[in-house]
């Protein structure tokens, strides 16, 4: 049985999810991310008032991108699951 995904895997699987779109809609969000409606805009919420994502409109449809900031976290995240992998943690 596969372990659960912790605060931090979640966050990264959204923001990689976002970058790898480049801009998304927020129910792709929801089912590539296998979240519940209520986990996923909790998290949308947080990364948003971080600065990580922005929401964008464009003919009355909500889509997010990715900013700088998120970009840079995805990119350390990446790194730490390399050393993670290395060490056998």
């Amino acid at each position: 049985m596969a372990e659960r995904r912790n605060k931090f895997e979640i966050i990264c699987d959204i923001l990689a999810l976002i970058q790898r779109q480049g801009k998304i809609k927020p129910t792709h969000i929801l089912y590539k991310g296998n979240l519940s409606y209520d986990r996923m805009k909790s998290y949308i919420t947080e990364l948003e008032s971080k600065g990580m994502i922005q929401e964008i409109k464009e003919k009355d449809k909500s889509f997010y991108i990715i900013t700088e900031k998120g970009a840079r976290l995805v990119e350390e995240a990446k790194k730490i699951k390399e050393l993670r992998e290395a060490f056998g943690l």
